[in-house]
């Protein structure tokens, strides 16, 4: 197995140039850290993690807390983010441990782990206004990133989507296929994430010239009974003229709105226009609805590589402010959205 001191020899660099290449210390330049990884890869280097740990101070390891439900489940996404955030802290040498969080307050685990002293950083999901986790991690000194943002401007790293595009962007194309009674089945209102959405929602028909009654905008965990009961009232007249459209917060909602509009006798897209957002989940494949479902898609996988990476340098003294990701989803067209029909053009009152 090499040593440093083979990698030194082969580039004719020091020992304590070597180290600190490897270490990711600020005063070498990224062309020679590159040469020193290259080099290190090459000979099979190996580091040694306990002397490394007394130069660098670090572990080499992050945390990432899963919060379960009342019904002591996780969220659906839990496994697809956990599975791509081990793969992707792997490629940089760095291992991730896993908590539950079954409290009340949201700070007591951070708290809890870090008295062991073993956690270089943190990765946070699921970003509510105000985060506590923020002010409390801030407070330490503690390297985080953080999926999505508790504000529209932070200064802390990120990695995430526009979530107010995915309602315009949704709310754009029903408008541009005659749409006008267009109804939203967002997720939890307590996240950042929904909040964006509604407000990209109600910006985005307003713009269009319409409006949409309270009793047609929903907030809940998402779930397909959530899409089922809350479509079956929609569209039952229950609540009045019925949407010609709906926006889902994930493919889950529109499950259950495709089989509540089936139990109606209503077809999709003919009576029905139906968009999500997907987050491609294995389970709820898009392209496998019936018909194929129109979403604005960004794979939870996508986040996972962009999300160790800001971690990873910034534990290394990489700057909060420049280590901030915010892409757009895509917008993939399909079957399951299509004109007005007769009869449903006009606005809700």
């Amino acid at each position: 197995m090499a040593t440093l001191k083979d990698i030194s020899a082969e580039l004719g660099l020091s020992v304590a140039t070597v180290s600190r290449a490897l270490n990711g210390f600020p005063e070498v330049s990224a062309r020679t850290r590159a040469r020193v990884q290259e080099a290190a890869d090459r000979l099979g280097y190996k580091p040694n993690r306990i002397a490394q740990r007394l130069v660098t101070g670090r572990s080499g390891m992050v945390g990432f807390i899963a919060k379960l439900n009342a019904d002591m489940t996780a969220d659906q996404t839990f496994l697809e983010i956990l599975t791509g955030l081990t793969a992707a802290l792997a490629e940089r040498d760095v291992d991730l441990v896993l908590s539950v969080d079954q409290h009340d307050d949201p700070v007591t685990v951070y708290e809890r782990m870090l008295e062991r002293g073993i956690l270089d950083g943190f990765i946070l999901n699921a970003p509510v206004p105000n985060d506590p986790r923020v002010a409390f991690l801030q407070s330490r000194g503690i390297p985080f990133v953080m999926h999505g943002q508790s504000e529209p401007e932070v200064h802390y790293p990120f990695y995430g989507i526009d979530n107010r595009a995915v309602s315009r962007d949704a709310v754009g194309l029903l408008a541009t296929l005659g749409h006008r009674r267009i109804a939203l089945l967002n997720g939890d209102i307590r996240f950042s994430f929904a909040i964006d959405r509604e407000e990209g929602f109600r910006e985005a028909v307003a713009q269009e010239g319409l409006n949409t009654p309270e009793a047609f905008i929903g907030h809940e965990t998402p779930s397909e009974s959530y899409g089922y009961t809350e479509a079956l009232a929609m569209l039952s007249g229950r609540r009045g003229a019925q949407p010609t459209a709906i926006v889902c917060g994930s493919t889950l909602i529109a499950a259950g709105v495709m089989r509540a509009a089936k139990d109606l006798g209503l077809s999709v897209p003919a009576d029905l226009s139906l968009i999500a957002h997907d987050d491609a989940l294995p389970q709820f494949r898009a392209v496998n609805f019936d018909p194929p479902l129109t979403v604005t898609r960004s794979p939870l996988r996508d986040a996972c590589s962009p999300l160790a990476n800001h971690l990873i340098d910034h534990i290394a003294g990489g700057e909060a402010d420049t280590l901030q990701t915010r892409i757009r989803a895509e917008l993939i067209v399909r079957e399951s959205t299509g004109p007005v029909p007769k009869g449903g053009t006009d606005p809700w009152p």
